[in-house]
């Protein structure tokens, strides 16, 4: 079966997804075609043969997360924002530009590669492209309706987005059917009218549990710009007061450096056997709520703490707090106390974890997933 598989850029998430499934289903003697951009586009380049860039569309954002009003302005006008990273002012396009861009990248491709089947992860441009073809497709998605401290001013661009989530074949959610984390990015999808074309496959990882040290604590600031940003600019003042060594990845695959800084570690990138080892040997780990991560911190039966940057992070740290495995920080002083906290009640939330990491064992998210995308066609 030739598929096209369209991935996302925002933040490294959706690729750390695909990756595995990608694998998988070329062990399964499957033909697949690639599509990204950005950083996405350059990890998938590493791991498969047919890779093709595309346009990346992104948020507007800074060093204080995603900034919503400003995101709508983008929609229509290019704006000016200063990148911390590269120590100066650039200009964000259009949104709506990138769009258009991407469209069309991913069309020429399209009629050349004339797919079975197209899977997109996070990707909605590439299901409005395979509705236009008639091309039978499957969503790979943990947002669908969010729910939880999301924008209103949002919700009328989340509704066209829906037209064309609800005429795809199926939607594959890497997470529990119970214990759901992204139960709030999910929202209402009875009121969606997509609950039978829903499958709950489990996380893509493999969620089998090795016995580390506690050594250090771990900190990733992985994600888009704003968020790197935001997670760096709180976490090293809170690391630098602690008496324990720390261990801090910024996820930046073109930036690979090491800089100690009295008892923090920073690496500008790990890959992912050096990241299963800083999280395995941690007492405890810091980061963004990311879903993928949620699933890195639950394997390894980790406490946690979320200092989230924009809302699905948010609801997914919500999430968490809930089910008692990790407790929610946005500002210095509420990072401050929440590792005090943890280090306070440690074994309690241990306890909890490993419940959540029992049962989400229970699952093999990639098997399901494959199953899914050849029962489609």
């Amino acid at each position: 079966m030739r598929l096209l598989v369209c991935c996302m850029e925002l933040g490294l998430g959706h690729v750390s997804r695909v990756i595995p499934l990608g694998k998988r289903l070329e062990e399964r003697g499957h033909e697949l075609h690639f599509f990204s951009g950005g950083a996405a586009y350059q990890l998938l380049s590493r791991e498969f043969e047919n890779v093709y860039p595309c346009k990346p569309v992104a948020w507007y954002e800074t060093s204080h997360g995603v900034m919503t009003t400003a995101s709508l302005l983008n929609i229509l006008f290019p704006l000016p924002r200063y990148n911390h990273e590269q120590g100066r002012l650039e200009i964000k396009s259009a949104s709506a530009a990138e769009t258009t861009h991407r469209y069309y990248d991913l069309r020429k491709h399209v009629l050349r590669i004339k797919p079975d089947l197209l899977v997109a992860d996070g990707d909605v441009h590439a299901l409005r492209l395979a509705h236009k073809w008639k091309i039978p497709s499957v969503y790979v998605t943990n947002i669908l309706r969010p729910c939880y401290r999301f924008s209103p001013l949002l919700i009328p661009g989340e509704r066209v987005t829906e037209r064309y989530v609800k005429k795809c074949t199926k939607i594959i959610v890497p997470d529990n059917p119970r214990y759901t984390i992204c139960e709030y990015n999910l929202g209402d999808i009875d009121g969606m009218g997509v609950r039978e074309k829903v499958e709950f496959v489990g996380a893509f990882l493999d969620m089998t549990y090795e016995r580390g040290e506690d050594r250090h604590i771990f900190a990733y600031a992985g994600g888009p710009l704003g968020t790197r940003a935001k997670l760096v600019r709180l976490m090293i003042p809170v690391l630098s007061r602690l008496k324990v060594p720390s261990i801090v990845s910024l996820g930046k695959p073109t930036n690979q450096f090491k800089r100690t800084i009295g008892k923090i570690e920073i690496h500008g990138w790990l890959n992912e056997e050096q990241l299963h080892e800083c999280m395995r040997n941690s007492r405890m780990v810091i980061f963004s709520g990311s879903h993928g991560t949620c699933f890195e911190v639950i394997k390894h039966r980790k406490p946690s703490v979320c200092v989230p940057t924009q809302p699905e992070q948010m609801a997914n740290a919500k999430r968490l707090s809930e089910l008692k495995c990790s407790v929610c920080a946005e500002t210095e002083s509420q990072l401050k106390s929440a590792v005090e906290e943890i280090e306070e009640d440690e074994e309690w939330y241990k306890k909890n974890v490993e419940k959540m990491s029992e049962y989400s064992n229970k699952f093999r998210g990639l098997d399901g997933a494959v199953k899914v995308i050849e029962s489609v066609v």
